[in-house]
């Protein structure tokens, strides 16, 4: 490990940043070295505006994956390397304002028929039935599902907030009949192959995407989806925004706002002045 390398690391640490994000802060600075042969020491403002471009132009990266890469150097060269020049010339992508996909009660109901190891739908069903994160899903002990008050505790969450969720009945019924049928080991609810370790982020991902082909829906369904699914579906059920901003762990009210525009509240239910002539041509006339 370089020093730089080193220094970096530690100043996440002290910042207590999550395992992830050093992670990936330290991957895109890597990166961002080869691309030039040399020590970002010796790279500055110039070379950060020429990787964009290559990364933009000729990777074709999305707009979230430029913005880390953005991120990770603003740390690097505004914290680790304390640069004379202003860290705001290096610019964030301007993002790109895409609505969630979502689906309706009767595909969510069809998604989970499509999952035969009871493991993998009570994992995912947790992602749906109390809007979890799949980092949250991984992270999660026996000792967090509180049957008698009926709500699971979310431990270190998004920014290291930790929250509570609900816990359904029938919720609590699947993952019953989960710990009974798996007995698992090792203190996380859903432990992966490795002893003492939880089941992986990706391993949750693929069974989730074989779900998706199994059960024959065209929309693109991941974990998040499900996620997505439980904050719209609440929405639609007439729960308010506040409370489900809590839910869901969110700091801003204005992130928990995007449901408004998935939700048919406003967009299905509301009747379209078309409907409400009294006649128009080729098509019956109201009786």
């Amino acid at each position: 490990m370089t020093p730089l390398r080193r220094r970096m690391l530690e100043d996440m640490s002290v910042r207590n940043y999550a395992k992830r994000t050093q992670e990936s802060y330290t991957l895109y600075v890597q990166k961002f070295a080869q691309h030039f042969g040399k020590s970002p020491e010796l790279l500055g403002p110039e070379e950060i505006r020429l990787y964009q471009i290559y990364l933009t132009r000729e990777r074709k990266v999305a707009f979230s994956t430029l913005n880390c890469v953005v991120a990770a150097l603003r740390f690097l060269y505004g914290v680790t390397l304390r640069a004379s020049w202003p860290i705001a010339t290096i610019p964030y992508a301007r993002k790109e304002k895409r609505l969630p996909v979502v689906l309706s009660p009767e595909e969510v109901s069809r998604f989970f028929h499509a999952i035969a190891s009871l493991k993998h739908r009570a994992v995912l069903a947790i992602a749906y039935g109390a809007g979890l994160r799949v980092s949250e899903l991984t992270a999660l002990r026996a000792t967090d599902i509180d049957s008698k008050r009926r709500v699971i505790r979310v431990r270190s969450g998004k920014g290291h907030k930790d929250r509570y969720v609900m816990l359904s009945p029938r919720l609590l019924e699947l993952i019953r009949a989960y710990w009974r049928a798996e007995h698992p080991k090792g203190g996380f609810l859903f432990p992966g192959g490795v002893a003492g370790q939880p089941l992986d982020a990706t391993s949750i991902q693929r069974f989730c995407q074989r779900a998706a082909r199994a059960s024959g829906l065209k929309k693109r369904i991941t974990p998040h989806t499900l996620r997505h699914c439980f904050a719209t579906h609440l929405l639609e059920a007439g729960t308010d925004l506040r409370t489900i901003q809590v839910l869901m762990g969110h700091s801003s009210l204005a992130t928990t706002a995007v449901y408004l525009h998935v939700s048919n509240k406003a967009s299905g239910e509301t009747t379209s002045p078309l409907d409400r002539l009294e006649s128009f041509p080729g098509l019956a006339s109201r009786s």
